[in-house]
């Protein structure tokens, strides 16, 4: 339950505190006074966006503070699951700075705002009065009827399910669709992968065959050249051989007088023995070049050939063709085992969608279980709230699977005899919702284990001995919860065990909104102020004491 709640910096509240007890805790005060902006203060520990406007002073940060005693609730698998330390005492913690950023901590470890979000939905129950609305949303119907069922673990299950079934049948049809599309290709890709697969091609071949076709297309001038300066060689080389030596034999003669002297005879010996390996080597190279017209041919054509790919396809070199190639095979090869895919990939859908149906029978089945259950008990609890021949009836339709199940679930509601029920956001009075809201809160309070329920003016609409029974109803939910109501009915809170007032402060600068808890004296003055007005007459003071000894 909710042991301790600070509030500060936040609207018009400058530094509260609020202590709430077991039991009922009944808020009053003046319209505007700031029992609202509490809520909303406590909406910012349920994770709700962080606004720079809600700051008091703008130079100081806003904290709201709340801390809860959980160890009777089983909260420890949900804290390991969301990797926090537990404690039985856990306080949860909001920060706004002014500069706008947001903080969040569970126990004093910053944690994120979804994290923050999970744990307060375990801790706290508001609702608003606006949140009539929602009773005619047939989500949150339906995820009443879940509460009451219990079917957390089915209904989480079949969600599981249905993602992975959506996520094959979106594969499944985006399979389909690229079939086709790399059928329509199929012929002219495979065309194309002929050819590059016919041609052949090598890595390194174009640079090889464009040396090669330079050398042929010169090799006639090629030959003469270096028949020319063989034949000067050859021609020469008995006389030259022939002088050389005898230098180099003069040189030998004076090699002992200076080791310049022989290191000349050897360089010059060196000369000669290289002018013939010259010699030697152009006969070698000259023997080589043959101008071969049909090798020419041929190196020209497969060159050419590597030229037409290269621009039909868009490549710089043989490397890309070869990638494009390989993009080509990979095309043909998909379509070829498209049809094993599509087959696998349909196989594994009807297999997925079949443990869907399965499981969303299962959700459909405890649905329809307790929707007559629902219905039963809350027509009991609104012949106490004064519609006697209220009725509703809670109807579980039949849809193709969706991310809640195999069905809608409808909440029908007529709030007199002979007429036939109708949706109830279409039927229902303001005073209605709130006695049907109340009753199916009731009803769900039987069945959760949520620490501390909050009504904000749950009793819109209602008054006389309809409002005392309202408030009998909500002091019955105390014996599992912990509640808080704010309320502007005397009879609502005459039957609170503890009460709080909430007030405007004048006395300074701004206004300031505090809050205090009112003793015996106080209650029956502020009752009574809520029957009569300010100035409570003798018999509003005689009635708010009989209200509060009622009880």
């Amino acid at each position: 339950m909710l042991t301790d709640l600070q509030i500060k910096n936040y609207a018009l509240i400058e530094q509260l505190n609020l202590r709430p007890h077991e039991s009922l805790n009944i808020i009053t005060g003046e319209t505007g006074a700031g029992k609202s902006i509490m809520l909303g203060a406590i909406g910012l520990l349920m994770g709700n966006r962080a606004d720079l406007r809600v700051l008091l002073n703008t130079e100081e940060k806003c904290v709201i503070e709340a801390s809860f005693l959980v160890w009777s609730y089983n909260l420890q698998g949900l804290f390991d699951t969301l990797d926090l330390d537990y404690a039985d005492r856990t306080t949860l913690r909001r920060e706004i700075s002014p500069s706008g950023k947001s903080r969040a901590f569970i126990n004093d470890t910053p944690v994120t705002l979804d994290t923050l979000r999970q744990v307060a939905a375990f801790l706290l129950d508001i609702h608003s009065q606006h949140d009539n609305l929602l009773l005619g949303d047939h989500l949150y119907q339906m995820q009443l009827v879940d509460a009451y069922a219990a079917n957390q673990a089915l209904r989480e299950a079949y969600q599981q399910t249905y993602r992975t079934y959506t996520h094959l049948k979106n594969e499944y049809r985006q399979r389909q669709q690229d079939f086709a599309h790399y059928q329509k290709e199929f012929d002219y890709n495979q065309f194309l992968l002929n050819e590059l697969s016919q041609a052949n091609l090598q890595a390194d071949e174009q640079e090889s065959l464009e040396q090669e076709s330079r050398l042929l297309d010169s090799a006639e001038e090629v030959k003469l050249k270096l028949q020319e300066v063989l034949a000067f060689l050859s021609h020469a080389e008995g006389a030259v051989n022939d002088e050389m030596r005898g230098k180099v034999n003069a040189l030998g003669q004076i090699a002992d007088l200076s080791p310049a002297y022989a290191s000349l005879r050897g360089r010059l010996e060196s000369c000669l023995f290289e002018l013939r390996d010259i010699a030697n080597e152009l006969e070698r190279e000259e023997e080589k070049i043959e101008f071969n017209p049909e090798r020419a041919e041929e190196v020209q054509n497969r060159l050419s050939m590597i030229y037409h790919f290269q621009q039909k396809h868009q490549a710089k070199d043989i490397a890309a063709l070869l990638d494009i190639q390989a993009e080509l095979a990979e095309k043909v090869s998909r379509v070829a085992n498209f049809d094993e895919e599509i087959a696998a990939l349909k196989a594994q859908l009807e297999t997925t969608e079949r443990v869907l149906l399965e499981q969303g029978e299962a959700l459909s089945a405890s649905r329809q279980a307790v929707a007559p259950l629902i219905a039963a008990e809350a027509k009991s609890l609104l012949a106490d709230l004064g519609m006697p021949n209220a009725t509703i009836e809670i109807t579980c339709d039949r849809i193709e699977p969706s991310p809640e199940g195999l069905d809608v679930v409808n909440f029908l509601f007529s709030a007199n005899k002979g007429i036939a029920p109708q949706e109830i956001g279409r039927v229902a009075s303001g005073g209605e919702f709130s006695r049907l809201m109340l009753a199916l809160k009731y009803i769900m309070a039987g069945r959760t284990a949520m620490p501390t329920i909050i009504f904000d003016e749950i009793d819109t609409g209602i008054s006389g001995e309809i409002a005392l029974k309202m408030g009998n109803m909500l002091k019955a939910m105390t014996h599992k919860h912990q509640v808080i109501a704010i309320t502007h009915l005397h009879q609502i809170a005459a039957k609170g065990n503890h009460h709080y007032f909430v007030f405007k402060d004048d006395s300074g600068q701004r206004t300031i909104s505090r809050m205090r808890q009112l003793n015996e004296e106080e209650r029956i003055r502020e009752i009574a102020q809520m029957i009569s007005g300010a100035q409570p007459s003798e018999s509003a003071l005689l009635s708010a004491r009989e209200l509060l000894e009622m009880g």
